[in-house]
């Protein structure tokens, strides 16, 4: 995507010229399992729906004859510029969605200047090619191993090239994912998920190690109060990580964006926060950067970019999202990021009944030509 003056030009090329699309190619590419695996969550799936309606009960409030014949959708990361303000959630199973995987992903994240979050469940091999990449770069770690394994995950990640380092805090206990546990699908990546009672033993005082001894910026992935938050900052946390995992860990969660405000708070600028929990849109991404957020991570939504169309799907999705922001942007009479903020934005009632993909309401996956 290029800007020329006022006018948005786009460099899609192909069937995709809006983001449900990529959703509908994607559908008809993967088998049943990985598509309930793609946009399922745990048990009731209260927490994917409660991501949705943080996110659709909040309206905008624009101002009107501001100049914004100049957009700047660019975003920060480690103190040098990103193209947008989003990054590529990790996801474990990425191969199952294209062959290539989180090295795919990784491709299309350099190409478009924006960081990738690498799962340490990816397959060595796959890792192996995510360490060719010389774009941002994040490793995140589910424990899996003492506290000599985890040191010997960082200093892996750190002569591999990482920027940064992620602890996945908020899997302590496997989910009960019952779109998976109805059908019997026991997915390939979850046999290579032994050792988790480390996980569920992960504790601050792994934290304070870490930063005692290691010298890639730390994240926390999957802080949902404010409490925890204070706790990270006060053990020198360089990122705090909004997450419910998209509703596939704990049910009956809070929406990520309705946890977002008392973060930030309890943060008070002494940390970056980043946050993730359906966000499909443009100005879904407006509205989490107005609420304090540095860094929106993109989960789903890159994934059915991958699905659909490997490499060139990834940064389509991306494209169109950048599009989207700078067109939210323009008619809320705010040129660049550091002119959002709350006052922007206003509770309203939501308008769909949300669900995971209540971010399209012109999707029907039911009707081919919809």
């Amino acid at each position: 995507m290029r800007r020329e003056g006022r006018e948005m030009v786009s460099q899609t090329e192909g069937q995709f010229l809006t983001l449900h699309e990529y959703v509908k190619f994607a559908r008809n590419k993967v088998t049943p399992d990985i598509w309930d695996y793609l946009i399922g969550g745990t048990e009731t799936e209260t927490s994917v729906r409660r991501n949705r309606l943080g996110i659709e009960t909040l309206a905008f409030r624009p101002r009107v004859l501001r100049d914004v014949s100049k957009i700047d959708a660019t975003g920060r990361f480690l103190g040098r510029s990103i193209r947008l303000p989003v990054a590529l959630a990790p996801v474990g199973s990425l191969e199952s969605l294209s062959p290539g995987g989180a090295a795919t992903a990784a491709k299309a994240a350099e190409a478009f200047n924006v960081p990738t979050i690498v799962s340490s469940v990816t397959p060595q091999p796959i890792l192996d090619d995510v360490a060719k990449s010389k774009g941002p770069r994040v490793f995140q770690l589910y424990v899996r191993g003492d506290q000599a394994w985890q040191d010997e995950q960082v200093r892996k990640a750190e002569d591999a090239g990482y920027d940064m380092f992620c602890l996945t805090v908020d899997t302590a206990i496997y989910s009960r994912r019952e779109r998976d546990i109805a059908k019997r699908f026991i997915k390939p990546w979850r046999q290579r998920a032994i050792g988790m009672d480390f996980q569920a033993a992960l504790n601050w005082s792994h934290v304070a190690h870490y930063k005692k001894h290691h010298r890639l910026p730390l994240i926390l992935k999957g802080i949902a109060t404010a409490e925890d938050a204070l706790m990270a900052v006060e053990h020198g946390v360089d990122t705090v990580y909004v997450s419910n995992h998209g509703g596939r860990q704990l049910d009956h969660g809070r929406g990520s964006i309705e946890v977002l405000p008392e973060v930030v708070s309890a943060v008070a600028g002494r940390a970056k926060v980043w946050v993730d929990g359906g966000f499909y849109r443009g100005s879904d991404v407006v509205k989490a950067v107005a609420l304090g957020a540095e860094l929106v991570a993109l989960g789903r939504l890159y994934c059915y970019g991958l699905a659909a169309d490997g490499e060139a799907g990834v940064e389509g999705v991306l494209a169109l999202l950048e599009n989207e922001m700078i067109s939210a942007m323009g008619l809320l009479g705010v040129p660049s990021l550091a002119q959002l903020g709350p006052h922007c934005l206003h509770t309203a009632a939501p308008t769909n009944l949300p669900g995971v993909h209540s971010a399209f309401p012109l999707l029907n996956l039911a009707d081919p030509g919809y």
